[in-house]
């Protein structure tokens, strides 16, 4: 259970990350608290799945695990740190300086959350790991709130055009013009995915 607590103030930490960035507040207390967010994070869910397997989960589930894993994996590190800037987003102070509204971002709002879902769903396929069959709902819906939080409260304090991106780009599911947006952003030089 302690591993669980551990993973719940990693998602505070990152919570407060938002609240820096919107602050503007200097002195690298910003990327200070993403790494140490995502730290605790990932410390516990190493944690977790280290936990003796005890869920009866077949052989053929497992590979299904791995193969989750490893689609979440990039789909995540192309949402949080190829569709975005990086520097601008994790490292400087305040918030970037532009909205990104390309690339998986034309899609949804916050493409992020299914595949961090995903994410902590396939850790549990794959360590067969009864506390973490318990953490990863309550990551999932940590993270949910985290991401509705940033919609309706921060981003459109932080973005200039956010109002008008949540009128034109759903905020979880895709949308016939969301699809279109997402495809046609692919065909334009120089976007990422």
């Amino acid at each position: 259970m302690i591993y669980i607590v551990i993973g719940v103030v990693g998602f505070f930490a990152i919570y407060l990350f938002d609240l820096v960035s919107l602050k503007r507040i200097p002195l690298g207390i910003k990327p200070f608290l993403w790494m140490a967010g995502c730290g605790l994070l990932l410390y516990s869910l190493v944690m977790l799945c280290l936990e003796p397997a005890t869920l009866p989960v077949s052989s053929w589930l497992t590979w299904v695990g791995w193969g989750l894993l490893a689609v979440s994996l990039l789909m995540i590190t192309l949402a949080l740190f190829v569709n975005l800037p990086f520097r601008k987003t994790y490292v400087d102070s305040g918030v970037g300086d532009k909205l990104v509204k390309t690339g998986l971002y034309a899609l949804v709002r916050h493409p992020g959350v299914y595949w961090v879902a995903s994410f902590f769903f396939s850790l549990v396929l794959i360590s067969k790991s009864s506390s973490m069959l318990i953490a990863a709902p309550i990551f999932v819906f940590l993270n949910t709130v985290h991401v509705i939080i940033e919609d309706k409260y921060l981003f459109v304090k932080m973005f200039d055009g956010y109002a008008a991106y949540q009128k034109e780009t759903p905020m979880l599911v895709p949308n016939r013009r969301s699809i279109k947006a997402f495809i046609n952003s692919l065909k334009k030089p120089g976007n990422r995915v």
